[in-house]
């Protein structure tokens, strides 16, 4: 695997961090003593919870995300909150990108960063979303990404293989 000079890597629950300079199936959820523990789902085509299937279509310009998409943003902007950072922004393109990524890395089994241009924080193997944001939290090349004054919008997924691996994407721009 080829990786840039500017990452870092922890071992046990395998994580990347890969600064801007370089770098399909939502996984359903379930609450459980309040952090989402994911259901395994192949990432081959999109699968809703059956709460998500039975809603209302969101309007064109609102963006529609995952229970698990939610409470990462909201663990993500918890922590810039803690710093005295503004909350980080959802936003489609970072969104589906994100969601391509993870798709891809489950599909694969492979932990790899993608080509794009944007920050990126990476993981496999964290079980909830608590556990990502905490091992993103507790890396210097992840922690980075997160409390960069820089980034104002991100994109988020996690996938789940028929095995229970997870695979986690955090992408980040300005």
């Amino acid at each position: 695997m080829s990786v840039k000079s500017a990452y870092s890597m922890v071992l046990g629950s395998l994580l990347l961090a890969l600064p801007a300079s370089k770098a399909s199936d939502p996984a359903a959820t379930d609450k459980a003593a309040g952090s989402s523990q994911l259901k395994a789902t192949s990432a081959t085509e999109p699968k809703a919870t059956a709460g998500q299937a039975n809603a209302k279509a969101p309007a064109a310009s609102e963006l529609e995300l995952y229970e698990v998409e939610k409470q990462m943003i909201e663990k993500t902007n918890a922590q810039r909150a803690r710093y005295g950072l503004p909350p980080l922004r959802a936003v489609r393109t970072l969104v589906q990108t994100a969601r391509s990524h993870a798709a891809w890395m489950t599909n694969n089994h492979t932990l790899q960063h993608s080509h794009q241009a944007v920050g990126e924080n990476i993981a496999m193997g964290q079980h909830t979303t608590d556990e990502a944001v905490s091992d993103w939290m507790n890396s210097p090349g992840h922690r980075a990404n997160i409390l960069s004054a820089g980034y104002t919008q991100t994109g988020v997924a996690a996938y789940t293989t028929p095995d229970g691996t997870i695979y986690w994407c955090q992408q980040f721009s300005p």
